[in-house]
């Protein structure tokens, strides 16, 4: 029997001012990657693996982060946000509503607002978490 490992969303990019990392990476698997940077895997071992674990993607700790969890409080100082895809509903030239899923760019504290049922409802998918290189360098 042959194992598929599913690679989509587990990435690592940046531009002049940002770092993306897809959500599908797990906790472990970002402390392993030599391709994110030094200090985001140190944030991650140091700061948010207390709260998690090891096995957790990058999209389900973002998916159940609580708002009270200090673990807001590090991304915020990051100035992270995460790229989600949400269902709307909107409406075409003839009338007709339709539900269609629109990408949207939320920071953390917005998605972390949210409880689960309301991520449910709203068929949140979370794509990648991006945070400024600038205030990474500073934390």
């Amino acid at each position: 029997m042959q194992k598929t490992v599913y690679e989509d969303y587990k990435y690592s990019m940046q531009d002049t001012t940002s770092l993306y990392v897809g959500a599908k990476y797990t906790l472990g698997e970002i402390l392993e990657e030599e391709n994110i940077p030094f200090k985001f895997r140190l944030i991650v071992e140091r700061y948010i693996l207390p709260e998690a674990d090891l096995q957790d993607t990058l999209e389900t700790h973002l998916y159940y982060l609580k708002p009270e969890s200090f673990t807001v409080k590090i991304y915020k100082q990051i100035k992270a946000r995460a790229k989600v895809n949400i269902i709307e509903e909107k409406k075409s030239f003839t009338g007709k509503r339709r539900k269609r899923y629109t990408t949207r760019l939320l920071s953390v504290e917005q998605l972390a607002a949210m409880t689960p049922s309301q991520k449910e409802a709203k068929g949140v998918v979370i794509q990648e978490l991006c945070m400024s290189k600038l205030a990474l360098m500073t934390f």
